[in-house]
């Protein structure tokens, strides 16, 4: 059995995964953190069974509850911090958080290959996410032109989001290995509105951002070529579409050594 801890517990994706983990016969939920809901029952704040658990304010909870795994789904500020609690009282981490900088991972790359615990940092859990980039990476060398676009709720704070971000470095990187070079230069000459033409992503891939009511997380990248174009697209409309993508994680982490970038990974082993 893996014990579980749910940083962020309180926010969309922490009820869900908090469910989730609930409802697997090879977890058991022990502690979940959220300053925002601290002192109330977890039963208060989700939909159906939960375990007799306070919600809690701080991280030392989760010594206390002997968490093996803890998932954070929680905001980019402080997350540094977070990952070097996690790395430096030997928890193994599973991070969804959105808009995490470079740095970041970068020294948290650095805190757990010195520590006995492991950590996943993705994106997206969506296995069909992980499967759209993993198709995007097989036609990047063979078409001479992309774009993506990438299309979620209107309460989401980061654009591009995280996972166009990670499509377009896995494009670029897939045509630098297959020596393919770099995509067709950009014709657009007059631009008559800023950021017309999108964001300029790795290898020059344009990023655009839609932000709507009613979407929940989308994505679609066009390649072009001579005559024809290939779109790849993935939908998710609920948050549930992430969970086996967590738990997923959750029970994989341990048998990655280091910081995994990626769901992709996992698909592999």
């Amino acid at each position: 059995m893996i014990r579980v801890g749910v940083v962020g517990a309180a926010g969309r994706m922490g009820r869900t995964t908090c469910a989730a983990v609930q409802e697997a016969e090879d977890l058991e939920l022990t502690c979940a953190v959220d300053p925002s809901a601290a002192g109330l029952e977890l039963a208060d704040i989700l939909d159906g069974p939960s375990p007799a658990l306070a919600v809690t304010d701080g991280l030392e909870s989760l010594s206390a509850a002997r968490a093996d795994v803890v998932v954070d789904f929680t905001v980019a500020s402080g997350m540094g911090e977070r990952l070097e609690f996690y790395a430096g009282h030997a928890m193994h981490a599973v991070v969804g958080t959105s808009g995490i900088a470079p740095a970041v991972i970068e020294r948290a790359r650095e805190l757990f290959a010195a520590s006995p615990a492991n950590c996943v940092v993705a994106p997206n859990f969506a296995l069909g996410a992980a499967l759209l980039t993993r198709f995007c990476e097989l036609a990047a060398p063979v078409m001479d032109g992309v774009e993506i676009v990438e299309l979620h709720h209107d309460a989401k704070v980061d654009a591009p989001s995280g996972t166009a971000l990670h499509t377009a470095e896995r494009i670029a990187q897939a045509r630098r290995e297959a020596g393919a070079g770099s995509f067709n230069p950009d014709p657009t000459t007059e631009v008559h509105l800023d950021g017309a033409r999108g964001g300029l992503g790795p290898m020059g891939i344009r990023i655009h951002a839609v932000r709507l009511p009613g979407l929940v997380a989308h994505e679609e990248v066009v390649f072009g070529a001579a005559g024809q174009t290939l779109t790849i697209r993935h939908d998710s409309f609920d948050r549930r579409s992430f969970m086996p993508g967590v738990l997923l994680a959750i029970r994989r982490v341990a048998e990655r050594p280091g910081l995994t970038f990626g769901l992709g990974a996992l698909l592999d082993s």
